[in-house]
C-alpha cells in the first residue's frame, strides 16, 4: 500500500487499476466517465460489493427474538415478540452502488483535479466545483499564484 490512503490500487475485473471513487451512483458514473476517457484514461467499473455491515442488516431485520414461558397446561406460549431492527438511510434500499477505477496505477484524482491536468470536453480546466458536481459547466481560473 502507497503511503497516501487516498491512493489505492485494486483489482476490477481482473484488472488492476487506480481506484476514482468507490461506492458511487450509476449518475456520477454516467458522469465520471465520459470526462476520463476524454483524457485519455481507460475506464473500469464494476458493481461494488454490499458492505458487511449492511449484509447483516438485512439477515437480521427478518428475524424477530422471542421469549416463550410454559402456561398451566405445560404447554409453551409465546410472552413477546421484539423485532429486531436497525435503522436504513434513504436512498439505500435497492440501489446499485459501483467502484470507478482506471487502468494508469499512477492516476490521483486529488492530483489530476488540483493539479489542474484534467480537461472538459470543450477545453475548460476541471475544477474542484465541477468535479463534484456543484458547477454545471467548468469555469477556467486563474491561480492565485498566477495572478498579476
Amino acid at each position: 500500500m502507497g503511503l497516501n490512503a487516498n491512493h489505492t490500487v485494486e483489482e476490477l475485473g481482473n484488472i488492476r487499476c487506480a481506484i476514482v471513487e468507490k461506492n458511487i451512483s450509476q449518475a456520477r458514473v454516467d458522469f465520471l466517465t465520459p470526462l476520463l476517457t476524454g483524457n485519455g484514461y481507460k475506464v473500469v467499473c464494476v458493481e461494488a460489493e454490499a458492505p458487511k455491515a449492511k449484509a447483516s442488516v438485512a439477515s437480521t431485520a427478518s428475524s424477530a427474538s422471542t421469549s416463550s414461558a410454559t402456561d398451566a397446561n405445560g404447554a409453551d406460549a409465546v410472552t413477546s415478540v421484539t423485532p429486531v431492527t436497525e435503522p436504513v438511510e434513504v436512498g439505500e434500499v435497492g440501489e446499485v452502488l459501483y467502484t470507478l477505477g482506471v487502468t494508469d496505477l499512477l492516476f490521483n484524482p486529488i492530483n489530476a483535479v488540483f493539479g489542474r491536468l484534467l480537461r472538459t470536453s470543450d477545453g475548460h480546466v476541471v475544477t474542484n466545483d465541477y468535479w463534484n458536481q456543484k458547477d454545471a459547466v467548468s469555469r477556467d481560473e486563474i491561480p492565485y499564484f498566477e495572478k498579476k
